[in-house]
């Protein structure tokens, strides 16, 4: 064991899970100096909460995500810190996770029009006039808050639609119907 690399203690406690009865403490050592490998273990090892690799990788927010969603099963407060400085991982959260409006991480998912945008259409499931300013900035973005949003015209954003001829044409197309 003493050059086991964390997949060899990942693998070894996949394969043997009835011999380490659903923790391998001594692979455990291992296992935490890989962020994916200890999420896996946690989630599919363990199947619960692993404090040793929450304290480990609580500032990582790629990995505090997944481990809210996969592990948890629920909200990691301690975590929502740093999972709301990244605006994928904030909407994500907020659809995942919180499973609704997360008001916390607004502020970084307005910052992105792609974000933005999803926000509004699958976790508020409307309108976000919060988050239309950076939308309109995107004339993807601003046609697709148009068409499935608004599901109707955007007076307001249809001047940076038409500095795209195709997202113009479409705009045209399937939300002016002309």
């Amino acid at each position: 064991m003493e050059k086991m690399t964390p997949r060899d203690a990942y693998e070894y406690a996949s394969t043997h899970t009835r011999k380490v009865r659903g923790s391998w403490p001594e692979g455990e050592k291992i296992i935490l100096n890989d962020p994916y490998l200890s999420y896996k273990y946690a989630r599919d090892i363990i199947k619960g909460r692993w404090p040793e690799a929450e304290a480990k990788y609580i500032t990582n927010t790629f990995w505090a995500y997944e481990y809210a969603r996969d592990v948890f099963k629920a909200r990691w407060h301690e975590a929502e810190a740093g999972i709301k400085i990244n605006p994928e991982l904030a909407y994500k959260y907020a659809l995942d996770v919180v499973k609704g409006r997360w008001s916390a991480g607004e502020a970084i998912i307005k910052t992105s029009p792609e974000w933005a945008f999803e926000y509004a259409y699958a976790v508020i499931k409307g309108r976000w006039p919060e988050g239309e300013a950076i939308i309109k900035t995107s004339p993807y973005w601003a046609y697709a808050y148009a068409r499935k949003v608004i599901k109707g015209r955007w007076p307001e954003a249809e001047a940076r639609i038409k500095t795209d001829a195709y997202f113009f044409n479409e705009y045209s197309k399937n939300v002016l119907k002309k």
